[in-house]
C-alpha cells in the first residue's frame, strides 16, 4: 500500500508542504530549494484536488494556497515567521478539509 493514495486525505499535505518549504529554505538558506517543496506538495493536492472535486474547486484551493504563501510573508511582519506560517497552514488545511476531504471521494469524470 503507497503511503499516500488517491484517497488519502490531502490536507496534511496541503498544509505540511507550507511548513516544510519554510523550514527546508530557512535551515538550508536556499529560498528556491523552499519553493520546490512548495511546488511539489500544491501539485500532488492539485492532482488529486481534481479527481476528488473538479477543475472549478481546483483552481480555488490552488488560489487558497498561493494566497496563504504571499499571505504568510505579509503576516510574518507583524507576528513572526513561524507563527505566521502556522496560521496560514492551518487556514489551508480548514480550507482543503472542507472542499475536498470532509466529504467522500468522488471521481470526476472531465470533457
Amino acid at each position: 500500500m503507497a503511503l499516500l493514495s488517491r484517497t488519502s486525505p490531502t490536507w496534511p499535505v496541503a498544509a505540511g508542504s507550507l511548513a516544510l518549504g519554510f523550514a527546508v529554505a530557512q535551515a538550508t538558506g536556499v529560498r528556491p530549494l523552499g519553493g520546490v517543496v512548495l511546488v511539489a506538495g500544491c501539485a500532488w493536492c492539485g492532482l488529486r484536488w481534481r479527481e476528488r472535486v473538479g477543475n472549478g474547486k481546483t483552481a480555488g484551493l490552488v488560489g487558497l494556497y498561493l494566497a496563504a504563501f504571499v499571505g504568510s510573508h505579509v503576516l510574518g511582519h507583524a507576528i513572526g515567521a513561524w507563527p505566521s506560517v502556522a496560521v496560514v497552514s492551518a487556514v489551508v488545511a480548514a480550507g482543503t478539509y472542507a472542499v475536498a476531504d470532509g466529504r467522500p471521494a468522488r471521481r470526476v469524470v472531465s470533457a
